[in-house]
Parts: C-alpha cells; structure tokens; sequence
C-alpha cells in the first residue's frame, strides 16, 4: 500500500503536500519581498523628490504589511479559511490593545507624523529630551541617532514626536556665541575693537550678517562680552574652537585683562 502524500498525516493533521506549499509560499515570498519587491519600492521611491527619512519609513511599513499578507496566504495552503484567520487576528488585535499595546500604536503614529512632517532628515544633528545625536534613521517604533562619541542612542517616536527638539543643522548658517570676561578699569571700546578685528580676519567668519560684540553683564569679577560671529553650518565648531582660542591669545598680546574669579574679604577689627 503506497503513502498518500494529500492524506492528513497522524496528530498533525495536515498533508505532506500542503505542509510543503506552505514552505513553499513563506519561502518564495519571503525571498520576493525582501530581494526584489522592497529593493524595487526603495529604488523608485528614490527616483521622487521625496525626503530619504519619508521613503525609508514608508518601505519599512510596506514590508512588514507584506511579509504578514505572505504569512497569511501561507496559512491558506494548510485548509485555513482566509476571512476567518483576518477575523481571529483582528479580535486578537483588539485584545492586545486592550492589554497594553497603546504605546506600540501611539510610536507607530508618531513615526508617521515624524516622517511626514520632517522636523529633521537624516544626517541632521538634534536635540531632544536632553538627548543630541545625528539622526541615523527613523523606524515604525523608534528613532536612532548617533552621539558625537559614536554611541548609538534609540529613543520610542511617541517621545520625540511629544517633545520640544532643537535641530542644529537645518539651516544654511549658525551664530558663534563666544562668551569672554574682561577686568574692571578696562577701555571696552579698545576691547570691543579688538574683538572685531579678530573675528571679521578669520576667513571662515560671514561678513553678512556681520559680526558683532555685545556686553552682556556687569559680572561679580568682570565685565561679560560675548563675540557673535556668523558662518556656515558645517563650520560651526571650528569657528567656536578658533575664537575662544585666539580671543584669550589676543587679549593677552593687547595687555586686556580677562580676570579669574575673586572675592574680596574685609576683616573688621573689633
């Protein structure tokens, strides 16, 4: 008597043949998802004026959509009814949600909205519930970005979408704010002008907007002037690096005083 490979095999009860068209559909349709229908998506998508967060975000959606419709179609090569397993799967849903699954949807949402709206692109450096990295990429559930000592940090999108964020690099150009204290006694309009002249020489500081010098506190040991110079984006920290530096050598060579801290104690003699 020969085995019938379409007869239900014992305590399993699913055939031979339909245990390997289903292998067959999760195989192959994994393997088309993944290899060529994503690729495909993410190509195309590329080729539209749409943002690299907004396609990346909408290609991860569309495979999880799709590796979930292969699974269920492979469930239909073992007998199951189609209708009946997106009924048990919503009710499944439901429950979930009543269990606990509200902050999966809210991040999902959020991701959305975040990829939609584009408060920041990737690549961009921000900052957000204290946290300041490079975005490195936005999911369904979270946003990763990179710390400037390469540590990989992934925050849930409901908290980034929720929270107030500071992008550093969306714009062309950025104000150097370098804050330096000079001593009492001293001429601030010789050091004010020297100040100036620095900054309008360095050959990465804008002319306009032009640079200028505020005075900014009359402090406990000095009197606080702060350097406001314009440049670049890419060239902020460089700029910052440079001021700081030259305005103390500078200061120093101009015999302008840039005082520690001090106090002054009187003793009463009784």
């Amino acid at each position: 008597m020969g085995f019938d490979i379409g007869a239900p095999l014992p305590y399993i009860g699913f055939s031979v043949i339909q245990i390997i068209w289903f292998a067959v559909i999760i195989v192959v349709g994994f393997v088309l998802v993944k290899y060529l229908i994503v690729p495909l998506m993410r190509k195309s998508m590329k080729k539209t004026k749409l943002p690299e967060i907004l396609i990346e975000f909408m290609v991860r959606v569309t495979a999880i959509f799709l590796y979930i419709l292969v699974f269920l179609l492979s469930l239909t090569a073992l007998g199951y009814d189609m209708s009946a397993i997106v009924i048990g799967l919503s009710a499944i849903l439901g429950l979930m949600l009543g269990f606990g699954l509200q902050d999966t949807i809210t991040n999902m949402a959020s991701g959305f909205w975040i990829a939609l709206t584009r408060p920041f692109d990737k690549g961009e450096v921000v900052s957000a519930q204290g946290l300041t990295g490079k975005i490195v990429g936005i999911g369904i559930m979270s946003t990763k970005m990179l710390t400037p000592d390469n540590v990989v940090i992934t925050i849930p999108n409901k908290i980034i979408w929720g929270s107030p964020m500071i992008n550093y690099t969306r714009m062309n150009i950025r104000r150097v704010d370098v804050n330096v204290g000079v001593a009492y006694g001293t001429n601030l309009d010789k050091a004010v002008k020297i100040a100036m002249d620095m900054m309008k020489k360095h050959e990465l500081v804008l002319d306009d907007p032009e640079p200028s010098v505020a005075i900014t506190e009359l402090a406990d040991s000095s009197i606080n002037l702060q350097l406001r110079a314009w440049t670049k984006t890419d060239d902020y920290w460089t700029v910052k690096g440079d001021l700081t530096k030259q305005i103390y050598e500078t200061y120093g060579k101009k015999k302008i005083e840039i005082p520690f801290p001090q106090m002054d104690v009187h003793l009463k003699k009784e």
